[in-house]
């Protein structure tokens, strides 16, 4: 089943990009599949605008469309009762202006230029969860590590930020890991290597232990020269950070490549722990060793 996210509009200036995300999962038996919840639509905002996206379901779904807390687009696939398969395949196809600007300037508040500051009462209610510390750290490890890198008392609060970023990836060496969640904090600190997925949780936890309001973001990697870390081709999923400054809102980090802002970036979930931003979650019924195994092609090439 098609269906179809948004009409197709007139091109603006910008960069304009196709992404091509396809799952694939094959049985050894029939099984009856539950409800599927798919995150594969791209946020839109200020600096990304989509121009026409499709979601295709086989065997045929019905597929309805919500907004979950954080504002992603959230579409879930529910299949007749009665009806049993050997393959399950999602693919979404979806064309969209990127304008984000390579040197990005932050107009950031007088009140949060200089590290510490504090947030006023109203973003920091709504802030809540995401300036919250997630994974234990009861020896302090992580908070020591983090605090390593003020400088002084006071101390820029970009370069501190772009300094903590620079630091995950001093300290990590990139490594594909095709299973599924991220490693602790901790863990990434004893292991000294990581995927993208770990570089990121560990750059928004130690933002956080500092007292920033940080969310991390699944989304894609545009990288045509192919020369960023842990892309595949010119394009492939990945995972980076935010970190939220009073006045220049919510500002990009992508500690894999040790960059800033999201010119190479197509966010799909803001979320504040990876678990809430798989691309594909569901169930099947059927016996034991029912499943056989899934793949994943994801491409995102120049228009």
């Amino acid at each position: 089943m098609t269906a179809p996210l948004n009409p197709l509009v007139p091109a603006q200036s910008g960069r304009l990009l196709t992404i091509d995300h396809r799952t694939a999962y094959r049985y050894r038996a029939p099984v009856l599949l539950g409800p599927h919840r798919l995150m594969l639509r791209p946020r839109e905002s200020r600096d990304l605008r989509i121009i026409r996206s499709t979601l295709t379901v086989t065997p045929d779904a019905t597929v309805t469309w919500a907004q979950d807390v954080a504002g992603n687009a959230v579409a879930t696939a529910t299949f007749p009762s009665q009806s049993t398969t050997d393959r399950l395949e999602v693919n979404c196809s979806t064309d969209v202006e990127l304008t984000a600007p390579a040197w990005p300037v932050f107009d950031i508040a007088a009140s949060a230029i200089s590290f510490p500051f504090r947030y006023s009462d109203e973003d920091w209610t709504d802030l809540g969860a995401l300036a919250v510390i997630q994974h234990a750290d009861p020896d302090g490890r992580l908070a020591a590590w983090a605090q390593g890198f003020v400088a002084g008392t006071p101390t820029d609060t970009l370069s501190l930020l772009k300094d903590l970023s620079a630091g995950v990836a001093g300290h990590l060496v990139y490594e594909t890991r095709d299973d599924e969640g991220t490693q602790s904090p901790t863990e990434s600190l004893e292991r000294r290597a990581g995927s993208c997925r770990d570089f990121a949780v560990l750059f928004a936890e130690a933002a956080r232990s500092l007292g920033f309001g940080a969310r991390l973001v699944s989304g894609y990697l545009y990288e045509p020269d192919e020369g960023a870390v842990g892309s595949q081709g010119a394009g492939s999923t990945h995972a980076w950070a935010e970190v939220y400054v009073p006045g220049a809102g919510w500002i990009p980090f992508d500690p894999t490549n040790r960059s800033l802002g999201g010119a190479n970036l197509i966010p799909v979930a803001v979320v504040r722990d990876l678990a809430q931003a798989a691309p594909v979650a569901g169930s099947f019924a059927g016996g034991g060793e029912a499943f056989e195994g899934m793949s994943v092609e994801v491409s995102v090439a120049a228009r």
